[in-house]
């Protein structure tokens, strides 16, 4: 019997564009390999540099059919195009992510920008309104929520396995700055460490943000007040290297977070532990395939992807069976998966799917008031302070 196309022919895959991301920069490659894990997007148009030599070049290396040499241009002609850009990726420097967004929210494309969502706390706010008022899928690119024993922890917590939630305690850990790298000329080491480009949160805003976005995540509490310890321990260094920092949630929960990029020993140490009334779990970003569950007075057990013990929203986020490794790029491709959904039902006026998840503005807003609040508690030599939300 003869296959009839029109019930087997899938849906169009989505045309992506990306501003930033050209020749040597680490994020946007990574970006890249996630729209792609899915095949649900297709890279069409690029301004993939703020040099025009550069811009155009990485397009002609990467194969994109329309290069331009500005994001004011690209967000200009796509919108005009019938086979215009449905989304467009932001890779740049944090002090770019507000301009660009602004040009394409504008025109109605839809954004999916990496963390955090802008440099200052105004442009995030600023930022935010624009997208709720352009009414577009604006997705942030937390990928560690993607991952799927993340997922399995949150779904513990709130179905009350946990109990009810007294201590947070989430690190992330790494040693790459403990040197001044940045005199060096090494590119990421230049942006990272500069205000005007990174925003006035060093390890804060790079890797702090990422760490105070799971905590939340996972175990669904609202932040209270907070009290931060900021240090910049390489001679010289105009952003903190490393932060201690104290958290009250609403409802009585108490929050340790840690970030550091002058730890040797670590490389991307995100770890995150929280304990309730009956029982505890812990997990790790560099072992992210299991999650330990310690119910009280009972054995410490192992939950592992795809294994016994995980649920349908970790199965949801696997691809692969049990046993093979899984993380990092499959995390944001999770992410770039349920931006997908979310367009694909703004395009048609349908409902989201069931179960759709990703960080969004809100998520950014809190993201960026987290470093703003670290920032001035710490100059008040750790004094408790609220986010300016």
């Amino acid at each position: 019997m003869p296959i009839d196309a029109a019930h087997t022919a899938r849906e169009p895959r989505l045309r992506l564009g990306m501003v930033g991301g050209g020749r040597d920069a680490f994020i946007g490659a990574v970006h890249r390999i996630a729209a792609r894990i899915d095949d649900q997007y297709e890279l069409v148009a690029g301004a993939f540099s703020s040099n025009p030599e550069k811009a155009l070049a990485s397009a002609a290396d990467l194969g994109v059919p329309r290069a331009y040499t500005s994001f004011a241009e690209m967000a200009a002609k796509e919108a005009r195009r019938k086979d215009g850009i449905d989304a467009v990726a932001i890779v740049t420097p944090n002090h770019m992510h507000a301009p660009v967004a602004m040009q394409f929210l504008k025109r109605g494309i839809h954004v999916i920008c990496d963390k955090p969502l802008t440099a200052t706390l105004s442009e995030a706010k600023k930022l935010a309104k624009a997208a709720e008022a352009s009414g577009v899928v604006f997705a942030l690119t937390h990928n560690y929520t993607g991952y799927p024993m993340i997922r399995q922890a949150k779904a513990m917590i709130a179905a009350g396995d946990l109990g009810e939630l007294r201590v947070v305690q989430v690190e992330y850990a790494q040693d790459w700055l403990t040197e001044p790298l940045e005199g060096s000329g090494q590119k990421q080491a230049d942006w990272r460490t500069d205000p005007a480009r990174s925003g006035a949160g060093g390890s804060t805003g790079d890797i702090g943000t990422h760490a105070f976005n799971l905590a939340n995540f996972v175990t669904g509490l609202t932040l209270d007040t907070l009290a931060a310890d900021l240090t910049a321990f390489v001679p010289g260094r105009r952003v903190d290297d490393n932060g201690h920092v104290l958290m009250r949630y609403k409802g009585g929960a108490k929050g340790m977070l840690w970030c550091s990029q002058v730890a040797p020993g670590n490389e991307n140490g995100l770890r995150l532990r929280v304990y309730g009334t009956k029982g505890g779990l812990e997990w790790a970003q560099e072992d992210p395939n299991y999650l330990w569950f310690t119910p009280f007075g009972k054995e410490k057990r192992l939950i592992t992807r795809g294994g016994a013990g995980s649920g349908p929203e970790a199965a949801r986020m696997t691809r692969v069976p049990p046993g093979h490794p899984e993380g990092y790029l499959e995390g944001f491709a999770n992410i770039y998966a349920e931006a997908a959904r979310a367009i694909r039902a703004a395009k048609t006026g349908a409902a989201l799917p069931a179960g759709t998840t990703y960080p969004g503005l809100k998520e950014g807003l809190e993201g960026v008031a987290f470093v703003d609040a670290c920032v001035r508690s710490s100059a008040r030599n750790g004094a408790w302070v609220s986010l300016n939300l």
